[in-house]
């Protein structure tokens, strides 16, 4: 696990534990003994907590931290395994993946990344809808992102929101939605398809051996998945 994760793992912990006491940040503070600022940078993982301060935070709020290990990134085998044993269908369906094609404008679009893995039987843990969008289809994909409460990625603070919405501002083309989380690679032209169908849907996606060759993030949970595979003898 990186020091960036770590970060990032804590200040969700010290957010989770607030919001479930409904406290706000100043208040927060004003119980551990530390400024507003601090818990908020803390909670963006910004600032690395000290263990003293992490533990007043923590303390605070009627909770203490519990420090264990674990191979490295093994949430991720764990996921593979879960989805590993669900039927296709019903991982297509708890990625709620269906209504949310039905929702986007009818321009061309193409599934890629790990969703196209996904429905291709790869059962690589996705979060959100992977999509290939022209260029040309971007003004239409804003307005639908503007009328379905469309918040952009924004990397400086690790959240949604705060940044323009439009594909063609800098930043990464990843968007929270009312209908779930999109993630589009804009082109020119569309890639290369193949289709698969389940029951009476059709997708056309990218095929597993080129999203290995372009996806980088796609090939590395299906070169994790090959992995869990063969040592498991399957």
């Amino acid at each position: 696990m990186s020091s960036t994760r770590l970060v990032t793992l804590l200040g969700a912990a010290v957010r989770h534990q607030r919001h479930l006491r409904d406290l706000s940040q100043r208040r927060l503070a004003a119980l551990a003994e530390v400024s507003q600022a601090a818990v908020a940078r803390i909670e963006r993982g910004e600032r690395a907590p000290t263990i003293p301060v992490l533990e007043r935070l923590l303390a605070a709020m009627d909770v203490q931290l519990v420090v264990g290990v674990e191979p490295l990134d093994a949430h991720l085998d764990a996921r593979i395994d879960d989805l590993a044993a669900r039927p296709i269908a019903e991982r297509i369906d708890a990625l709620g993946l269906d209504e949310l094609l039905s929702r986007l404008p009818d321009f061309p679009k193409v599934i890629t990344g790990g969703t196209a893995a996904l429905v291709q039987g790869a059962p690589v843990p996705v979060d959100g809808l992977e999509i290939a969008l022209r260029w040309q289809d971007s003004k239409p994909f804003t307005r639908w992102l503007e009328t379905n409460y469309g918040q952009r990625w924004n990397a400086r603070w690790e959240e949604f929101g705060g940044v323009r919405l439009e594909p063609e501002e800098p930043g990464e083309h990843r968007w929270s939605t009312l209908y779930g989380e999109i993630r589009a690679t804009m082109c020119d032209e569309l890639p290369e398809t193949i289709e698969v169908r389940h029951g009476e849907r059709s997708y056309q996606v990218v095929p597993l051996v080129e999203l290995e060759l372009t996806e980088p993030r796609a090939a590395e949970l299906l070169r994790r998945y090959r992995a869990r595979q063969q040592a498991s003898g399957s």
